[in-house]
């Protein structure tokens, strides 16, 4: 079968073009080799289309046409050959004779189905020069002989195409589906593909037509399962192809079961039918943590084998998966998640600790909705107190809080052992806590705290005490429970993790970037340890890393911790939020565009009703305001207020973009008065990087000394590399110190914040301005224009008044509210003027600029 997939759009291959037309534009040809579906057929045509001056024959290898000698050839072979002519000579002759004096070109695509008589003639004309020759292979068929020696030979050169990249697989989608298509959908259809661009081109129609791949709020998201069409099911069903009944049994085995262990499987059937299985490559080995297990060899094998059993046939399949893997004994953690999960897919009876005991494993491995699946499963088994925790605690940071506290208020009076008394009251601080109820979860958590004598458990609530402690803003009182947890004893393993990362947490935002960072490296380098023991340790360690980061100017180290929290089994964890800090980085480097994206994307990941959403909505809000856009800014903070304000702890990213706001709409006094507010806040909660941030955005306003004591103090108390420039940018500009601007612009242009870095410069101008220094202003405009034309789109009232150096500050004001669409009567009112003076100030606006109206005010703004 021909993978070319017509109307299907040609992109992500780039690379591969561009060495196929230079190998035809160089030398006698190309062959390209690749599995099945890849693309190859599809990159033969576009190569042989931007080669000029070459007259095209095209020929297709099929199995009808190799049972006829030249079959593939026929459409281009004319009369019969001369009496006693050699027919291979013939058929060369008649089709080089096709160009004339002109130069041929004999592209065959499938060339591994060749007769042989055709494929002797593919190779005569490229080894006797008559034609240049581009023939595409299937790999790990077996070629005619003439074919192989084409590159064995080394008369063509052999490219070998690779599956799409993740990165290429987004870029075909973007193109296939005319819009933009969020970064999970991206992973998922890439998972799903494995870049193979029949299958992805299958999957799309399908999903459309399923509905499960639609556009929501203007991206192109997939929701739900993978509906198996007739289409796909034959393309899949022809690779698999016919399996015998032992075959079927192999493959339905491992469809159902995968990872499965090699040994397991053949004691389930038989070594004869696996090995035959994995020959044909439905199925590959590959050895893991010191076991070998056996999964499908392409992950559509998966969905068509399961779609085509029916209901008693997949319970009959997991029951002998299940049972199989209880007679091993259970050896391993995993064994008894796998066992769990068969037993509850086939209906068939667990026993309650087993159910308990996957549900915390499922919890540890960042799978909160199969947790909460197998934690129901285990508390109808009768688990008990202990399974009502568990769920209660999965449920909360799903957002179903009132139903966790709920179930945990009529468990309560079943907590009888010690054990079960701490498990609930860990549950309900949880719950608490997310709630917004900082005093009732406080108490919970050390009335328990107070009645417990196992060390493991006193270290474990005092860890979760401290963490209501950051929730709610206090770093020191977090501190001195984490050392009374410590103080316990001897810690356990899951005590370990969760104190370490409590540290790297209180660290982080309290500003001591280094130690922050030190914890983490040294925890996370023995995750494998823990991992399964401390399901809250990793995505915590990751936010306190992403935290650090960006704090000590860390730019390009938060971009890639941020997209590692992104890509955890599940975004729905007790930490979550992690697109905020990506788009964070985003937008300090001046890419609101793309901090818009990265916020949207994760946002639409998250419960509904959890504060690290209004953490991303902040995000969102901050993006759409610095790019004017404050409708929409209004109607992301308005949400992400609501959310966020739960706590102190996601509360500053929404102060952040609450300021912008103002400031996009031309309220500068509000806008300062908010930054003032909001560093108050920082100061008050001990969260120095916020500080840090909120006293740096009075500087960008233009109230530079408001700013430059507290922030030169902060350079004192802060770690890492972007306090000191923040602080020097402050006092600079307080100053109206020309060659100290620049030195912080140069500073804040290495670290990658372009944004601060076209802010500082465009100060540095208006200082030379000031002076009278026009030839030196000149200069520090065009560095500000160039360092504003990388931060697209976006408007700040430094960059305004780059674009504008001729306004008195009252008339920039003017300038941005008229631009934001506010009438003479709103700006009056806004500024406390009468309408008439409104109207001249604006008149004298237009004077200056050499506009007429609003539109064009807008206009000069956008430029920027």
């Amino acid at each position: 079968m021909s993978d070319q997939g017509s109307g299907w759009p040609f992109a992500g291959r780039d690379v591969p073009l561009a060495a196929v037309r230079g190998a035809l534009e160089s030398g006698p040809g190309v062959m390209i080799a690749g599995a099945a579906g890849v693309g190859k057929s599809r990159l033969a045509a576009e190569a042989v289309r931007g080669v000029p001056g070459r007259t095209l024959v095209r020929a297709l290898g099929t199995e009808t046409a190799a049972v006829i000698p030249f079959g593939a050839f026929a459409h281009v072979l004319t009369g019969p050959p001369d009496s006693g002519e050699n027919p291979m000579r013939w058929a060369a002759r008649s089709i080089a004779g096709l160009a004339g004096r002109g130069k041929l070109l004999v592209s065959v695509d499938d060339a591994h189905r060749l007769d042989p008589a055709a494929a002797a003639l593919v190779h005569h004309l490229a080894d006797s020069g008559a034609a240049q020759v581009l023939v595409t292979v299937r790999s790990g068929e077996p070629l005619p002989a003439p074919i192989a020696a084409l590159w064995k030979d080394e008369l063509l050169e052999r490219i070998e195409l690779a599956p799409l990249t993740r990165d290429e697989v987004g870029l075909v989608l973007a193109a296939a589906l005319d819009g933009e298509v969020t970064a999970e959908t991206v992973r998922h259809l890439a998972r799903v593909s494995e870049g193979n661009v029949l299958y992805l081109r299958e999957i799309v129609h399908a999903g459309r037509t399923a509905g499960s791949l639609s556009q929501v709020d203007g991206r192109w998201c997939w929701r739900g399962e993978l509906s198996v069409t007739t289409r796909l099911r034959e393309l899949v069903g022809d690779r698999i192809g016919h399996l015998d009944q032992d075959e079927r049994e192999v493959l339905e085995l491992v469809a159902f079961g995968e990872p499965v262990g090699t040994e397991l499987l053949v004691s389930l059937t038989s070594g004869d039918a696996v090995e035959r299985v994995e020959d044909r490559g439905l199925i590959v080995t590959v050895a893991d943590a010191g076991r070998e297990h056996v999964r499908l060899g392409h992950p559509l094998y998966g969905e068509v084998v399961r779609d085509g059993c029916g209901t008693l046939r997949t319970r009959r399949r997991l029951r002998m998966l299940a049972e199989a893997l209880e007679d091993t004994g259970l050896r391993r953690r995993e064994d008894v998640l796998r066992a769990a999960v068969w037993r509850l897919d086939s209906g068939s009876v667990a026993a309650p600790e087993m159910l308990l005991s996957a549900a915390n494993l499922a919890w540890a491995r960042q799978d909160p909705r199969l947790a909460a699946r197998l934690g129901k499963a285990a508390q109808e088994a009768g688990a008990g107190v202990a399974a009502v925790a568990l769920v209660s605690e999965v449920l909360t940071v799903l957002g179903d809080g009132d139903e966790a506290l709920t179930a945990l208020r009529q468990a309560a009076r079943n907590a009888v052992t010690e054990d079960e008394r701490a498990q609930h009251a860990l549950s309900v601080g949880v719950a608490l806590a997310w709630a917004g109820s900082d005093a009732e979860a406080c108490r919970a958590l050390e009335v328990a705290a107070g009645t417990l004598t196992d060390p493991a458990w006193q270290q474990e609530v005092y860890i979760y005490r401290g963490a209501v402690d950051v929730f709610f803003g206090r770093l020191s009182g977090a501190a001195r429970w984490l050392a009374r947890a410590r103080n316990c004893g001897p810690m356990t393993v899951r005590g370990t993790a969760h104190a370490a990362s409590m540290e790297a947490w209180i660290a982080a935002y309290a500003g001591r970037t280094v130690r922050s960072l030190a914890v983490a490296e040294d925890v996370l380098a023995g995750v494998d340890e823990w991992r399964d023991e401390a399901p809250h340790a990793l995505p915590t360690l990751l936010d306190a890393q992403c935290a650090a980061q960006v704090f000590a100017g860390r730019l390009e180290g938060a971009a890639r911790t941020a997209e590692e929290g992104m890509e955890l089994a599940a975004s729905e964890l007790s930490v979550s939020g992690f697109g905020a800090y990506r788009a964070m980085v985003s937008r300090l480097r001046g890419q609101a565009d793309g901090a818009m994206r990265w916020a949207r994307e994760d946002a639409g990941r998250l419960p509904a009703r959890t504060p690290y959403l209004g953490r991303c909505l902040a995000e969102l809000a901050h993006a759409c305001a610095l790019l004017g856009r404050t409708d929409e800014a209004r109607a992301a903070l308005a949400e992400a207020e609501r959310l966020a304000a739960r706590w102190s702890f996601t509360r500053q990213p929404v102060l952040q973009a609450g300021i912008w706001l103002a400031a996009a709409a031309g309220d500068l006094d509000a806008a300062i008065s908010e930054a003032i507010a909001a560093a108050d806040l920082a100061e008050k909660h001990e969260q120095l990087g916020w500080l840090m941030f909120a006293l740096h955005d009075l500087v960008r306003l233009g109230a530079a000394p408001l700013a430059a004591d507290r922030l030169g103090d902060l350079a004192e108390r802060l770690d890492g590399q972007l306090v000191r420039p923040m602080a020097a940018h402050a006092r600079a500009a307080e100053l109206a110190d020309p060659a100290g601007l620049r030195a912080a612009a140069l500073e804040f242009e290495r670290l990658g914040l372009v944004l601060y870095a076209a802010e500082a410069t465009a100060q540095e101008a208006s200082a030379y301005l000031a002076t009278g220094r026009g030839s030196l202003a000149r200069g520090a405009q065009t560095r500000a224009w160039a360092l504003a034309r990388r931060c697209r789109g976006v408007t700040t009232p430094a960059l305004v008044e780059l674009a504008t150096p001729e306004l008195t500050p009252r008339q920039r004001e003017i300038v941005q509210l008229a631009a934001a669409g506010l009438t003479n009567r709103q700006i009056a009112d806004q500024l406390t003027v009468s309408t008439r003076t409104a109207a001249n100030h604006l008149q004298a606006v237009y004077d200056k600029l050499g506009v007429n109206d609003r539109t064009e005010v807008g206009r000069l703004l956008t430029s920027l």
